[in-house]
C-alpha cells in the first residue's frame, strides 16, 4: 500500500473525517505540515491553512511566516496567520513557553472553528507516530497511568491527527519523493526542551540496547488505546453495579465494594469525580473496616461510612451573600479587606506586578459595584487576552489548590467580571493610558 493509500485508509478505520468537511490545517512550516498538506491536496480535500507566529525567534519567525503564506499560494487556499506576544503571556501566567504556545495556539484554533462563518469543521494537526511515542514515554515518566501510556489519541472531539498512522522517517520518504520544501525550526535542536533531550539523547540509547525500540513502541501505542478503552468499560461496569443514586447522594454497599476486585483501582476510579486525590484512596478503603461516623472529606464532597454504607454527599458551606460597594474606603469579606480609592489620578502606566493592587480605569467603572464569591459559569477577559475564558479553566491553568479555589471572591460591575481579587484584573477595565484610576488594595486576611 501506498503512503498516501494508508493515509487515506488510516482516516477511513479511523472516521477521523468526512471528504465533505472543510478542514482547517496547522501548519508551522516544517516537514511534517508540509507533508500534511501535500497529502490533503492530493486527496482533493477542502482544507484552508493557519499559521502561528510565536514571535520568539525574530527574523526566523518571520521567515517562517512568510514560507507558510507562500505555501497557501502554492495550494491557492486561504491562510490564516496570528502573531502572539508569547513573552508578555507566558510572564503574565507563569508558564514555560511551551506552555504558553500551546495555550495561545489551541485557543485561536478552537476559536476559528467555533465562527460560523469560516464554515470550518475541523482541526488538523501534523502529529505523527513518533510523536506518540516520545509523548508515551515521557507520561510513562511523568506517571499519568493508562491515560498517558496511550499517548495523543488520532480523534479529540474536533482535533484530528490523521499522521498518527506514520513515522518521521517515512514522512520524509515521502516529501523527497514530491520534491517538498519545508522550514527548519532551529529551536528543534536545542536539548532545553525536555521532548528534544529525549529525542537526541535518552531514544538513541534505548535504541542501542534494544534495536527494536521504537518499532515495539509504535506497535503498543495502539494497544495501550484498546487497554484503556477495555479499562474503563470495567470501571464503568463496576460503578453501575456499585453506585445507587439516591438524591443528591451516592450510596455504595459496604459488603459488595469489599469484594470488588482489584479493590484500590476500583474505589479510585470511584471517587476521583468527586475531588479526591489518589493519596485518599486507601483512606476510603479503611472506612470499609471503620465503624458509622468515621469520614474523609476533599473539597467538594464527603465520604461518610452509615453503617453497611459509605455514602458520598456534597460539602455544602454556607456561601456569603454578596456585598454592595457604593462608594469609596475599606470593606471587610471573609477572605481578608479592600481598600478603595478614587481619582488616583496616573500621569503614565500604574505599577501592576501585585497581584493584590488592581487598577481600574475610572471612566469604565461606576458605583455601586458588588463583591462576591465566584460562581461556576463565571468568565472574565484575563488581563493580555481577547477571548473570555470560564474562571473554572482559568484556575485549572493557575495550577489553584481546591482550597484556594473555594476562597476565591470577584468584584462584578453591571454582570460584568472587573477583577478576580487577588488573581487578575479583567482585559476589559485596565489601563488604556493617563488618567484617573481606581486603585483597588487586597490586605488577605491572617
Amino acid at each position: 500500500m501506498s503512503f498516501i493509500e494508508s493515509f487515506r485508509s488510516f482516516i477511513s478505520e479511523q472516521a477521523l473525517f468526512t471528504p465533505q468537511q472543510r478542514l482547517l490545517l496547522a501548519v508551522s512550516g516544517g516537514l511534517d505540515s508540509v507533508v500534511l498538506c501535500e497529502l490533503c491536496s492530493q486527496c482533493g480535500y477542502d482544507f484552508e491553512i493557519a499559521h502561528c507566529n510565536f514571535q520568539l525567534r525574530g527574523e526566523e519567525s518571520k521567515r517562517d511566516e512568510e514560507f507558510v503564506r507562500a505555501l497557501a499560494n502554492k495550494y491557492n487556499v486561504k491562510v490564516w496567520v496570528e502573531a502572539f506576544d508569547t513573552q508578555a503571556y507566558l510572564i503574565a501566567n507563569k508558564l514555560s513557553v511551551q506552555e504558553a504556545a500551546r495555550e495561545l495556539r489551541y485557543e485561536w484554533f478552537h476559536r476559528l472553528l467555533d465562527t460560523r462563518e469560516n464554515r470550518l469543521d475541523v482541526l488538523l494537526t501534523a502529529h505523527h507516530l513518533d510523536d506518540a511515542v516520545e509523548t508515551s514515554l515521557m507520561n510513562y515518566f511523568k506517571g499519568t497511568g493508562i491515560a498517558g501510556l496511550r499517548s495523543i489519541l488520532p480523534k479529540q472531539n474536533k482535533t484530528i491527527r490523521p499522521l498518527l498512522f506514520t513515522g518521521r522517517k517515512e514522512i520524509r520518504e515521502f516529501a523527497a519523493a514530491n520534491q517538498l520544501q519545508w522550514v527548519e525550526d532551529s529551536s528543534n535542536a536545542s536539548d532545553k526542551y525536555s521532548r528534544n533531550y529525549l529525542r537526541h539523547h535518552l531514544l538513541p540509547v534505548i535504541q542501542q540496547l534494544y534495536p527494536k525500540a521504537e518499532e515495539n513502541m509504535r506497535r503498543n501505542i495502539p494497544r495501550f488505546r484498546d487497554i484503556e478503552l477495555l479499562y474503563q468499560q470495567a470501571i464503568d461496569s463496576h460503578r453501575k453495579k456499585l453506585l445507587v443514586q439516591k438524591g443528591e447522594e451516592v450510596h455504595i454497599p459496604v459488603l459488595k465494594l469489599q469484594k470488588a476486585i482489584p479493590l484500590t483501582a476500583i474505589v479510585y476510579e470511584i471517587i476521583r469525580p468527586y475531588g479526591f486525590s489518589a493519596a485518599q484512596t486507601t483512606e476510603v478503603i479503611a472506612l470499609l473496616n471503620s465503624g458509622s461516623g468515621r469520614y474523609v472529606q476533599s473539597s467538594s464532597h464527603r465520604i461518610i461510612r452509615n453503617r453497611n454504607w459509605l455514602i458520598i454527599a456534597s460539602v455544602k458551606a454556607e456561601r456569603p451573600s454578596l456585598i454592595l460597594i457604593e462608594e469609596t474606603g475599606n470593606v471587610s469579606f471573609p477572605a481578608g479587606e479592600l481598600t478603595i480609592s478614587r481619582n488616583f489620578s496616573s500621569d503614565g502606566k500604574p505599577d501592576t506586578s501585585s497581584s493584590s493592587v488592581a487598577y481600574i480605569d475610572a471612566s469604565l467603572i461606576q458605583f455601586p459595584f458588588t463583591l462576591r464569591p465566584w460562581k461556576n459559569g463565571d468568565y472574565f477577559y484575563p488581563l493580555g487576552m481577547r477571548k473570555k475564558k470560564k474562571l473554572a479553566r482559568f484556575f485549572i491553568d493557575q495550577k489553584m489548590s481546591s482550597i484556594e479555589k473555594e476562597n476565591v471572591w470577584v468584584i462584578e460591575s453591571d454582570k460584568r467580571i472587573v477583577w478576580v481579587v487577588g488573581r487578575r484584573l479583567d482585559d476589559r477595565f485596565k489601563m488604556k493610558g493617563a488618567g484617573d484610576i481606581i486603585k483597588i488594595s487586597l490586605a488577605l486576611r491572617k
